[in-house]
C-alpha cells in the first residue's frame, strides 16, 4: 500500500503514478476508501495500443475515454450480478430437488452462524 495527498483524489493518483512508475510495473491504482459519493477512484495506465483502440472505440460510441471505460466496468458488474443470481437460483432448485424449504432455510441458517468473523480493524 502507497499514500499520496493532493488536492483531489486525481492529483492524489497522478501523483501517485508519477512517483512508482519507475520502480513497479503499476497498471491500476485505486483509492482504498468510497468518497463521499460512495465512488473509488481507478487510475488506469492502458500501453499505448490498447488506449489507441480505446480513444476510437469511445469516439465511435460518442463518449470519452473514461466515461466509455466507466460505462464497461458498470456492464461488466451488471453482468456478474447478474450471472451469479442465475447462478445461486439454479443452485438452490437443485438443492430444492432433494429437500424441503424448510430443511434448506434451516440448513443455510446454521451456514451462517458458523462463518467465522471477520477481522476487524
Amino acid at each position: 500500500m502507497a499514500v499520496a495527498g493532493g488536492k483531489t483524489p486525481e492529483r492524489a493518483a497522478h501523483r501517485l503514478r508519477q512517483q512508482l512508475t519507475g520502480r513497479l510495473p503499476i497498471d491500476v491504482i485505486t483509492t482504498h476508501y468510497p468518497d463521499a459519493y460512495g465512488h473509488v477512484l481507478l487510475n488506469i495506465a492502458f500501453p499505448p495500443a490498447a488506449y489507441t483502440a480505446l480513444e476510437r472505440d469511445a469516439r465511435h460510441a460518442g463518449q470519452s475515454p473514461e466515461r466509455y471505460v466507466h460505462a464497461a466496468i458498470h456492464r461488466a458488474l451488471d453482468e456478474h450480478t447478474a450471472q451469479e443470481a442465475d447462478r445461486l437460483n439454479h443452485a438452490v432448485r437443485q438443492l430444492l430437488a432433494h429437500t424441503s424449504p424448510a430443511h434448506l432455510i434451516a440448513a443455510v441458517g446454521h451456514a451462517l452462524t458458523q462463518l467465522p468473523e471477520s477481522p476487524r480493524p
